[in-house]
C-alpha cells in the first residue's frame, strides 16, 4: 500500500492556508479512488463548496 503521510502533510498545509485566508472546505482530504490505486499518484480531493466560499477562495487566489 502507498505511503500516504506526505500527502496527509500536503492536505494538512493547505488546510492551515486556507484557514489563514478565512476559508474552510469541509470536504478536503485524501481521495480513496486514487490512493487505492496501484500506480496512480495519491491526489487531494478538495470536495465542493458553497458559492460564498467559492468566491472567497477566487478572492484569495486574485491577491497573489
Amino acid at each position: 500500500m502507498k505511503e500516504h503521510s506526505g500527502v496527509e502533510t500536503v492536505i494538512a498545509e493547505l488546510r492551515e492556508a486556507l484557514a489563514r485566508a478565512g476559508i474552510i472546505l469541509p470536504s478536503l482530504g485524501l481521495d480513496p479512488v486514487s490512493y487505492a490505486h496501484r500506480t496512480m499518484p495519491p491526489l487531494v480531493e478538495l470536495g465542493r463548496c458553497n458559492t460564498e466560499t467559492a468566491r472567497r477562495l477566487a478572492r484569495a487566489l486574485g491577491e497573489r
